[in-house]
């Protein structure tokens, strides 16, 4: 059978519209479902009195996780123009990798 272009057109514009409605479909099933599943986790959480603490759950818009918070560490070295560095992990900063490739010790930088 021959199809024109137009028809091919038409034919995937229908299919686009059928997409479109069973998608939404889907996603009114799932509204619906998702529903029913928050109902039963109140009625389990006040049958057993439990708290967001039990669950291990973060309250909305307080304060981080102790492991989420990062912790800063003192500064150990200044660099001539004041700025530090705790000598931690990760990369150098430029300032110390530099003055070691210029054969400065580490110490002459250490804050005392």
């Amino acid at each position: 059978m021959a199809s024109t272009l137009a028809d091919i057109n038409s034919q995937i514009k229908k299919h686009d519209e059928q997409i479109a409605q069973l998608r939404k479909q889907a996603e009114d099933l799932r509204n619906q479902e998702r529903a029913g599943v928050i109902e039963e986790l109140r009625k389990k959480i006040a049958e057993y009195g439990l708290s967001a603490a039990d669950l291990k759950l973060a309250s909305r818009g307080g304060r981080k996780s102790v492991a989420a918070v990062a912790v800063k560490s003192a500064a150990k070295y200044r660099s001539p123009n004041g700025e530090t560095w705790s000598g931690g992990r990760g990369r150098k900063p430029r300032w110390i990798t530099e003055a070691l490739a210029a054969g400065k010790p580490l110490s002459d930088f250490e804050i005392r």
